[in-house]
């Protein structure tokens, strides 16, 4: 008598007797409900898609624009330098973080005055509490301040809306 309910198995080669290589699983996988695997959010050319560090150097130059928009010539030489992290700052004190989110440098013979912004000490004093382009403004503007030797509110009247 012969089994009704057979089943059979056919081993073959990796690629089909077509010539073409077999789908991985991911490729048979079926996209049911449109919830599959989606392409980039934003496409890389776009300008939403920057990296965190190039929207951060975009908001450091927004707030040098502002400042050269209101004082003109006489920021005109200065320079405005962004780095990640202080130097030296497994050597800081309590009594040195002063200086934790940005520092200055007057100018001298041959080199213009040098503001420089530290982007991580900045972006971790904003967190949740601020948004970091009004942090990174009053720090331009107090630093700016500093070299002008005047009070941050006689450099820029925006300054202080962040509360830091």
């Amino acid at each position: 008598m012969q089994d009704a309910s057979t089943f059979s198995v056919e081993l073959t080669d990796p690629t089909s007797s077509e010539g073409r290589p077999a789908r991985s699983f991911y490729e048979r996988r079926r996209n049911r409900r449109g919830r599959g695997m989606r392409g980039e959010v934003l496409p890389q050319h776009l300008p939403g898609s920057r990296s965190r560090s190039e929207q951060f150097d975009d908001w450091v130059m927004e707030s040098a624009q502002r400042l050269e928009r209101l004082w003109g010539e006489r920021i005109q030489d200065l320079q405005i330098v962004v780095q990640e992290i202080p130097d030296g700052l497994e050597d800081m004190t309590p009594e040195t973080l002063r200086g934790l989110l940005g520092s200055c440098s007057p100018a001298a013979p041959g080199r213009p005055a040098v503001i420089t912004i530290y982007r991580h000490p900045i972006l971790m004093a904003a967190r949740a509490l601020m948004p970091v382009n009004e942090l990174i403004h009053d720090v331009v503007v107090e630093q700016t301040a500093e070299l002008m030797g005047l009070a941050p509110e006689a450099v820029d009247p925006a300054y202080g809306r962040s509360q830091a």
